[in-house]
């Protein structure tokens, strides 16, 4: 059964996703979708901003009448996640917006089902270093829904939650660099090779509704590789 999206269809909501080869953006205002996308893994942050500008003058809209910008919280790229981190925190800032951070796996996810009709979805992103970024999602009520929790590994350390004797959608770059994780049982997707921000608005509208936007102190970036940190923009304590 889909989300009844009634309640959630007026929020006017930014989403940005940098975390990857893809950078995107996108819009939904008034039940219309505003969206951009590049493959443009050396370009995102000459490139991100432009297409937020982009988004906004076509929908005649200007930042301050944004209600929440949602970002591309990660696994994926380093570089990629700072920078959208720092961008949303930047375009945040300056409104006094509240920011939710959506994962790039679970974009990932929804894309297939809502392009698909994916009950059950792999999500894998090549980490490099011999490892992936592994999540596994099940469709309730038209949301991917995470099924145990994202994890980097080695390819044969993944988990295997899903029922494998149902139609399993496998979508992004893991499953190109290491083949060795595709099953009988799995298709492979040619939709959903990286996350969109598109893709991202319904959950960000969702988890807004639940509570669990923040303000821009609240930025929280997942590199699931805990070695990693972000610094905050100065000022910013």
């Amino acid at each position: 059964m889909p989300v009844n999206t009634d309640k959630l269809a007026p929020l006017t909501i930014l989403a940005l996703d940098t975390c990857t080869e893809s950078c995107s953006v996108a819009l939904r205002h008034h039940g219309r979708i505003y969206a951009q996308q590049a493959d443009a893994p050396r370009e995102h942050s000459q490139r991100l901003l432009p297409m937020v500008d982009a988004v906004l003058t076509e929908a005649q809209l200007s930042l301050s009448e944004v209600a929440l910008i949602a970002y591309g919280r990660g696994p994926g790229s380093f570089t990629g996640i700072r920078i959208c981190t720092s961008m949303t925190q930047g375009l945040a800032l300056g409104q006094d917006l509240p920011v939710v951070g959506i994962s790039t796996l679970q974009a990932m996810a929804q894309a297939a089902m809502d392009e698909q009709g994916a009950q059950q979805v792999v999500a894998a992103i090549d980490a490099r270093m011999g490892e992936v970024y592994w999540g596994e999602f099940v469709c309730e009520a038209g949301i991917a829904t995470l099924v145990g929790r994202e994890r980097v590994c080695a390819p044969d350390a993944v988990s295997r939650d899903l029922n494998y004797h149902y139609e399993v959608v496998a979508c992004g770059t893991g499953f190109d660099a290491y083949p060795e994780l595709v099953i009988d049982g799995m298709t492979i997707s040619s939709l959903a090779k990286f996350p969109e921000a598109k893709y991202m608005l319904t959950l960000a509208a969702l988890a807004h509704s639940k509570g669990l936007s923040t303000d821009v102190d609240g930025l929280a970036p997942v590199y699931l590789r805990d070695t990693v940190t972000w610094k905050k923009l100065p000022g910013r304590e």
